[in-house]
């Protein structure tokens, strides 16, 4: 049945919406809605009435203190529902809105489409049914407290869902919640708001300098794999580029508007590097972050991880990254869900993995899913035609960066450049000229070429008079027993062994003493 809104304004007294209510009293009118302000009274009747609706106004102009009668299309109360409405549906996020006994009283469309549930479904539910007797606005409505940012898998029967959560208490007057409401973010959406901000930019083929032809091949297989899902393992000495290509082979991919993650599987310890790739939930440690860690792993989900130095995983994760790349999911560190993924693989290694195979220090069954397309980057001793092109390059970007004119490099210092044999290879050789710049005026001449630790030492501070402190030694001599434990070991953790002291320790040594074991 349709209705009829009329605006009533009057003076301000006690008792004038009873006279209102008594004229339609009178001559039976239907009432639906009365809203009632200083100086306004709003009603909503039915449209069927026993006298004409003029008739109505003259009656209700007639009544003392009645100012004017206006018909309008919505009353106030009614202009704020659709208003508020309007901003939900438009909303990114999804809003449910629960009363103190966990009732649905709002389900906006965001919140239909990350759960998957129709509004009408949800509405007049209780939310610990429709969704999880765990969420946290049913903790709110009982303490009245906050939260924000909690990770949420939902993963039954009837629903199957991923999404961030932030919720905050409907207080009444006397500050006691009678109800709450919460945000859903779906996790994608949430990966992806990541990914716009932190991204950095990245490598393309077109970076990757040189015409030789070791390197003009190595590039024409990247390109060709580029454009598929395959996992591919990047083989190469330390400072050949290994990254630079696989940012170039994720650029290159359908993947290259989603995240490119990459890890140093060398650089953290064990336990840690476990909780960076895979996550954790909260409570799953000591010390664990409240509300838990997005792993690697999930942040990378639609895009491509880089596994660097991937001949260092322990055989525990060894283990856990086999499963990934056979079942397509994870499983968070204290969790017993396992989380669906979808993540390109890049592995690189600068160790023999036949060797460690052979060993029992890698796994066979995880090299074969690895090595399903072996890419292998020359050193630079084997391009040497190329080093001229990636010097005058290097000049270019390095002079830029310190601010500092240099017209270019002499035929002298260039032959030596080619003579050398680049044990650091690319890497090694931005350093070397990096250094260059450093000591000479406009123009590099041999004399600014330092390639070796005794070329350093040499023109170092060593030749000062200086009586050196028992600091000043002790550091020294610390330095050179983690190079040279380094040089031995090739490998962070095998040297920390060595030198009977942790893998932290060698790795904040190592930043201490500012040492590329890279290089060495």
């Amino acid at each position: 049945m349709s209705s009829i809104r009329l605006q009533i304004y009057t003076r301000d007294r006690i008792g004038m919406a009873l006279d209102i209510l008594r004229i339609l009293y009178r001559y039976d009118v239907n009432l639906k809605a009365l809203e009632v302000s200083p100086g306004l009274v709003c009603i909503k009747i039915d449209s069927s009435l026993r006298i004409p609706l003029s008739d109505l106004i003259t009656q209700l102009q007639a009544e003392e203190d009645v100012l004017e009668v206006k018909k309008v299309e919505l009353l106030p109360h009614e202009r704020r529902e659709r208003h508020i409405k309007a901003v939900l549906d438009a909303a990114g996020e999804g809003i449910i809105a629960v009363d103190d006994k966990g009732i649905i009283t709002t389900f906006n469309p965001a919140a239909e489409k990350i759960l998957k549930i129709k509004a009408k479904d949800a509405m007049g539910k209780n939310i610990a049914d429709l969704i999880s007797p765990d969420i946290p606005m049913l903790k709110t409505i009982v303490t009245g407290e906050s939260y924000d940012n909690e990770e949420m898998i939902i993963n039954t029967e009837k629903l199957k869902s991923h999404y961030i959560t932030s919720g905050r208490p409907i207080l009444d007057e006397e500050g006691k919640p009678i109800g709450a409401v919460a945000s859903l973010k779906d996790i994608e959406t949430v990966m992806e708001l990541i990914h716009d901000f932190t991204q950095t930019p990245m490598i393309t083929f077109d970076e990757i300098l040189g015409k030789s032809e070791a390197i003009t091949k190595a590039k024409e297989l990247a390109m060709m794999v580029a454009k598929s899902d395959s996992t591919v393992l990047i083989r190469g000495e330390s400072g050949t580029g290994k990254e630079l290509f696989a940012r170039s082979i994720h650029m290159a991919s359908p993947r290259r508007d989603k995240p490119f993650v990459a890890v140093n599987c060398a650089a953290l310890p064990d336990a840690l590097l476990e909780s960076e790739l895979f996550g954790y939930e909260e409570g799953a440690f000591t010390g664990a972050k409240k509300g838990g860690k997005q792993g690697l792993f999930k942040y990378a989900d639609k895009g491509t991880l880089f596994l660097d130095e991937i001949g260092e995983l322990s055989t525990h994760l060894q283990v856990k990254l086999l499963r990934v790349l056979q079942e397509n999911k994870i499983r968070q560190v204290g969790a017993n869900e396992e989380i669906p993924v979808d993540v390109r693989i890049i592995a690189a290694t600068n160790r023999n993995l036949e060797e460690l195979m052979k060993n029992g220090q890698f796994r066979d069954d995880l090299y074969y899913r690895l090595n399903v397309i072996p890419l292998v980057i020359p050193p630079l001793r084997e391009r040497k035609e190329d080093i001229p092109i990636l010097v005058h390059a290097f000049i270019k970007k390095i002079s830029y960066k310190m601010g500092k004119k240099v017209e270019g490099i002499s035929d002298e210092a260039m032959e030596l450049l080619i003579k050398y044999e680049w044990p650091g290879n690319i890497r090694e050789l931005s350093n070397v000229i990096e250094r260059a710049i450093n000591l000479c005026d406009n123009r590099i001449e041999p004399q600014h070429l330092l390639f070796r630790h005794d070329d350093l030492k040499s023109n170092a501070v060593i030749n000062s008079k200086s009586q050196r402190t028992l600091k000043d030694i002790v550091a020294e001599t610390e330095k050179i027993a983690i190079v040279e434990a380094l040089k031995q070991h090739k490998s962070i953790r095998k040297a920390a062994k060595a030198l009977g002291v942790t893998h932290a320790t060698v790795i904040n040594k190592i930043k201490q003493y500012n040492i590329n074991h890279e290089e060495l």
